[in-house]
């Protein structure tokens, strides 16, 4: 057992002990250490503006990943290299190409979210040779919110800092090999305990170290991201007596192809899923894309997401309608479940006292199989969703429905299929009659949720539309479409 825990910051090693378990990063960053740069604006992972660069090693390569520090606790950052604002400048000296390009082009006005606008262009600077898309950058400043500029001066940035200097010249590119020695020999596989005032956080080495942690506290609260446990300690003020942090534990951060289906570890990141899962189909890919900002995919699993048994989260309904399932693990004994089945009620999945999730098995789809993806919401980036649909048809050779999979999230109190109107599509050719038949169906499947995202009628109205269009978009291939956008052939 150690009681420390061991990381970078900037170019200096730390050690801390006996601290809160559940301090964040952007906390001690100010109070502690007068980091002042990263800033405070949502404390909850939405804004951006305490994005920071958080460098672990991943098979040996030492990657840089944004992640926002408002909601990331300390006691998950052993071995890592947490860069801030701060830490950035060129060889000779000087402001870093981001910064001297956002200072050139006049990317900031009152300035407090600028830090971490920087934060975000850099972690892209650093893993790309040359100046990335436009929809690139776009998409990796959606966690960043900036309510002075028009982003245009921002996204030109990026251009002109490649102008500026090499990327392979930033001093993080060119000591990637003594930073990850360093933080390789920080790493080892002793399990870590932090406590302060009887609250208690354990960070295990081993997936063998977790399960006996499991059985030992069974009540205990287990974090991987911290994307929503985040949010308990800063908005609502709570505070776990027991925490898991699950971040050192490599064997469950893979992805493993094995021909017709993937296995996927709980601890693989959203981001990291999105090139295993999109690679299935693309609305899938986009999908993801919308999956909170990219700080959020950074550190955010999969496992988590489907663990947490959100009724509105993104990646259940596409899971199910993959058929997929989930590994559950208690000390040594393992079982198998249909992910469809693992929910049961509100925040309530089956799971026993000691059980947690270790991996997702996600069959690929067969060859002709129809597949589709939409999810509704009030913003298009960074919004939680009002309605999350997937559907899988696959049918005979004379074009008859043989198999029907309509998935939805946000219609019920857990992610759930939609018995009746699956049924109704049964045994017939998908034409519009089939598809108006499954969309009426629907009003038996579910009594949606009526709430400030969207009122129960909204919700029916939607989910019945999708299967509408799902049909007609088959039906005409007339469009392409991608999780709620309409394209014409002309630009698919």
């Amino acid at each position: 057992m150690r009681r420390t825990v061991r990381f970078l910051l900037n170019d200096r090693e730390f050690s801390l002990e006996g601290f809160d378990p559940t301090l964040t990063l952007l906390d001690w960053l100010r109070n502690e250490r007068r980091l002042v740069g990263t800033k405070e604006g949502c404390a909850e992972g939405d804004c951006g503006a305490c994005t920071v660069l958080i460098g672990r090693l991943r098979n040996r390569e030492l990657r840089y990943e944004a992640i926002n520090a408002c909601i990331r606790f300390v006691a998950t950052l052993d071995a890592c290299h947490i860069v801030t604002v701060e830490h950035l400048k060129k060889a000779s000296g000087g402001l870093h190409p981001v910064q001297q390009a956002m200072v050139e082009l006049h990317g900031s006005q009152c300035g407090f979210c600028t830090p971490g606008i920087v934060m975000s262009l850099t972690a892209l600077w650093l893993g790309a040779a040359q100046a990335p898309s436009r929809e690139r950058i776009e998409e990796a400043l959606a966690g960043n919110l900036c309510r002075c500029t028009g982003y245009g001066p921002i996204i030109s940035a990026l251009d002109r800092a490649y102008e500026i200097e090499a990327s392979s010249a930033d001093s993080l590119n060119v000591g990637r090999a003594e930073v990850a020695r360093k933080l390789a020999g920080l790493a080892d596989r002793e399990v870590i305990e932090i406590s302060e005032g009887g609250r208690r956080l354990f960070a295990p080495a081993t997936a063998d170290q977790f399960a006996e942690l499991t059985a030992a506290h069974p009540d205990a609260t287990l974090v991987a991201g911290a994307t929503d446990v985040g949010l308990w300690i800063t908005k609502m003020l709570m505070r776990p007596a027991t925490v898991i942090a699950l971040g050192r534990i490599g064997e469950l951060d893979r992805i493993e192809d094995k021909g017709d289906h993937l296995v996927i570890g709980a601890l693989v990141s959203v981001s990291d899923a999105r090139a295993a899962l999109g690679g299935l189909d693309p609305q899938i890919d986009e999908l993801i894309r919308r999956f909170g900002s990219e700080q959020v995919r950074n550190a955010g699993t999969i496992g988590g997401n489907v663990a947490n048994g959100s009724p509105i989260g993104d990646s259940p309904p596409v899971l199910i309608a993959l058929g997929a399932s989930v590994i559950l693990r208690r000390g040594s004994e393992r079982r198998t479940v249909p992910l469809e089945q693992f929910f049961i009620a509100y925040k309530k999945q089956d799971r026993q006292p000691g059980d947690f999730v270790e991996a997702l098995i996600v069959p690929k789809p067969r060859p002709g199989t129809l597949f589709h993806v939409s999810k509704i919401s009030k913003r298009f980036d960074e919004d939680i969703s009002a309605v999350c649909a997937a559907f899988r048809l696959e049918r005979d050779e004379a074009g008859l429905t043989t198999n029907a999979v309509l998935a939805f999230g946000g219609m019920a109190a857990t992610p759930k299929r939609a018995a009746a109107a699956e049924a109704a599509l049964a045994g017939r050719a998908f034409d519009a009659q089939a598809a108006e038949a499954a969309a009426l169906a629907l009003a038996s499947d579910f009594k949606p949720l009526d709430d400030w995202r969207a009122s129960a009628r909204y919700r029916s109205t939607v989910a019945a539309n999708l299967i509408r269009r799902f049909q007609a978009e088959t039906a005409t291939g007339s469009v392409h479409r991608v999780a709620g956008i309409l394209r014409s052939d002309a630009h698919a």
